[in-house]
């Protein structure tokens, strides 16, 4: 029996490793060119750009785990049931309960691993992506000068550049205004400079070479015009502020957070009732993924001598619509409108007795097949759309 629990288990490695793999790089490079775009308008550094993809993987993986171990057992029984493996696994007395022993034990490791993700790995996550871009947005990665346009530091000082060469160490066509006080300022307009670090780590030296200062002063009758080979210009960097606290969001939270702050009686009604909506949106998807077995199995198996894959895309529909009901669940559930138990709770107790109900078909019911008639539709419209194709028609 060790051979076939093994043989299972490469049968559903397969798949439910490379549903994980496709998921993962469809949405990183689809989430990467918007990130590029938004580190290149920011100004920011290429290297934020894996950073910020890495804080988005524990996402990913909470909603690829359920649609892996879903296609992974799903594909495992149909290509046993196609090529006539099950009826011989069958003829030997080995049923269905036994056959479903490998794919409950991925279930629950799995299930385990999602709930480490979701409850305790992804909030951190989550707050680590939002304080990036934070960062980018305020400038303290390191914002770069855009050349050709006006740069703007903070309130006091606005910069030029026309050309920049040698990696930004040789500057051409520099423009500065700066206030440093209220009704002073300074206007300049430098050939070249280059940009010195002191050992003030907030201030930086701006080495401006030929060119013209203007300097007004309200004490002064006009404005002093000085012009200048060599000009050291002081730029004061504008102070940053740190980043909000973590929690602000829920989503932020892990799972002994949630249930401190959902049962926090200081705390506002609305918040606690958002807390406890969403640690119940998140247990409750982990303890779907224990269901998935039984729908895999009960949607994998074809009727005989048939290779309809319809099973695969009913299976993905309804784990689709049954997250989304979640989602929609933990909304209402927040809004107190229903209590989060009833709004969670209550689906999964329906979508299992859906499960087990088809399960149950495959499984007990001689010749049974849980979606026989949508098989034999979808079987009669294929005839249809066939015979009614022009190649068809010529052929016959």
């Amino acid at each position: 029996m060790k051979s076939i629990d093994r043989y299972m288990a490469r049968q559903i490695a397969v798949p439910l490793i490379s549903t994980l793999i496709i998921a993962a790089m469809l949405l990183v490079l689809e989430r990467m060119l918007r990130l590029f775009d938004f580190v290149a308008e920011e100004g920011g550094p290429v290297s934020v750009v894996w950073r910020m993809l890495a804080n988005l993987l524990p996402e990913y993986l909470g909603l690829g785990i359920p649609i892996g171990l879903l296609l992974g057992v799903l594909l495992a029984f149909r290509r046993l049931a196609t090529t006539s493996e099950l009826d011989v696994m069958r003829a030997v007395g080995m049923g269905y309960g036994r056959l479903l022993r490998v794919p409950f034990m991925y279930a629950f490791a799995l299930a385990a691993l999602n709930l480490a993700i979701v409850g305790f790995v992804q909030p951190w996550a989550r707050y680590n992506y939002e304080g990036l871009q934070f960062e980018l947005r305020s400038g303290a990665l390191g914002a770069s000068i855009k050349i050709g346009e006006f740069t703007h530091f903070g309130d006091a000082m606005t910069l030029r550049i026309d050309e920049s060469h040698d990696n930004g160490s040789d500057l051409e066509g520099i423009f500065v205004y700066t206030t440093p006080e209220d009704g002073n300022w300074i206007a300049v307009n430098a050939q070249r400079g280059k940009f010195l670090a002191t050992d003030d780590p907030n201030t930086i030296i701006f080495r401006l070479t030929n060119g013209t200062l203007i300097h007004y002063a309200p004490g002064f009758a006009s404005p002093r015009v000085l012009t200048f080979t060599s000009h050291d210009l002081t730029i004061p960097l504008p102070t940053l502020k740190n980043f909000r606290n973590r929690g602000d969001s829920n989503r932020e939270l892990t799972l002994p957070e949630l249930v401190r702050v959902g049962h926090n009686p200081e705390r506002p009604e609305e918040t606690r009732l958002k807390s406890r909506a969403n640690f119940h949106f998140r247990v409750v998807e982990a303890a779907t993924i224990l269901l998935l077995p039984f729908l895999a199995l009960a949607l994998g198996v074809p009727p005989k001598r048939s290779t309809s894959a319809l099973g695969v895309f009913l299976a993905l529909v309804m784990v689709i619509t049954y997250h989304k009901v979640n989602e929609y669940g933990e909304a209402i559930g927040g809004l107190g409108r229903v209590d989060p138990v009833i709004a969670l709770w209550g689906p999964f107790l329906v979508f299992a007795a859906i499960i087990l109900r088809m399960y149950y078909v495959i499984a007990h019911v001689p010749g049974g097949q849980p979606i026989g008639s949508l098989e034999r539709g979808a079987s009669k419209l294929g005839r249809a759309i066939a015979r009614r194709l022009p190649g068809r028609r010529r052929a016959a």
